[in-house]
């Protein structure tokens, strides 16, 4: 692609890479785009004009910093967190620039993001799990929607699943075998098994469920027959957690990490639960072992007369 096409064009060309070829979720994708499109809006400004491939190898350190320092200003100034992303952003571009266009800019690689220290993960307990999904079945007021509800919350604690991998289920995929196949980020492809209490619970839901779930339709569906998105999940969660007394931080997510977090407790081996979720690093897979620690040390501190 030649040295004068516009930035706009690289950034269009760059999401449908992510989208069509290497299957990011909808709601990264998104986030790609927005930090990126931002990045390309001040440079217009800073540059005096639209940049083109040519300027995008052309940026110097200094371009770049006076972007990060331009969004920590004014009312709508990011966090450290959220310059840490939008950086990251900008690399990801700049390799999808170099490997596809041959627009390269090593330079920017001098740029440093703020240092963040990762956050815990924020599990629910086994018993909080396991009424999640007792209040789930009962909490609807049409039992196929509460059998849905139940089948999906069991499913994404007995088998560690994203919200995102679970809805991306369809008919097809039925009845759920003892080892699901699923495609995680990056279209990263994992073998999964299923304890049957969650094969069970998704063929009770399939029984009573009124729309067909034909081989091409999500298996999991929404009230009128659509698809159910992951919106409607964290209203779920919002909704159970309410009724139960639980913290903000139970989320559909946070059953993913109760997976982790509960074999790790249990005696799971750690490079299995690595697999298991899908992480390419370990180190990912370690901060389930802080939350156990943090967790003895809790109970040190209650327990010892000297503590």
């Amino acid at each position: 692609m030649p040295m004068m096409t516009a930035a706009s064009a690289l950034l269009s060309h760059w999401i449908a890479h992510l989208r069509d070829e290497r299957r990011f979720a909808a709601n990264s994708t998104e986030a790609y785009e927005r930090d990126v499109s931002a990045f390309l809006d001040f440079l217009q400004s800073h540059l005096g004009g639209e940049p083109d491939a040519q300027a995008l190898a052309e940026l110097e350190p200094r371009d770049l910093r006076a972007y990060l320092a331009f969004r920590r200003q004014g009312p709508d100034a990011l966090g450290d967190r959220s310059i840490s992303r939008a950086l990251a952003a900008i690399r990801s571009f700049y390799r999808y620039l170099e490997r596809r266009h041959s627009v390269t800019n090593a330079r920017l690689s001098l740029v440093r993001g703020p240092k963040l220290k990762r956050p815990l993960p924020r599990p629910v307990s086994e018993a909080a799990a396991r009424d999640l999904i007792s209040e789930a079945q009962t909490a609807a007021g049409e039992e196929w929607i509460g059998a849905r509800d139940a089948a999906l919350v069991t499913l994404l604690y007995a088998a560690g699943l994203r919200i995102s991998e679970a809805l991306a289920l369809d008919g097809g995929d039925r009845p759920l075998p003892e080892m699901l196949r699923v495609v995680g980020k990056g279209g990263k492809e994992r073998l999964v098994p299923l304890l049957a209490a969650a094969r069970q619970a998704v063929e009770r839901y399939a029984e009573l469920c009124p729309f067909a779930l034909t081989e091409d339709a999500p298996l999991f569906r929404a009230a009128r027959g659509g698809a159910m998105s992951p919106r409607m999940a964290q209203a779920l969660m919002e909704t159970l957690r309410g009724r139960l007394g639980l913290p903000s931080s139970a989320t559909p997510h946070a059953l993913r990490h109760s997976f982790a977090t509960h074999l790790l407790a249990n005696g799971g081996d750690l490079r299995a639960i690595q697999d298991l979720l899908g992480h390419e690093s370990l180190s990912t897979t370690q901060a389930y072992t802080s939350v156990e620690t943090q967790k003895i040390l809790q109970s040190y501190r209650r327990a010892h007369p000297r503590a």
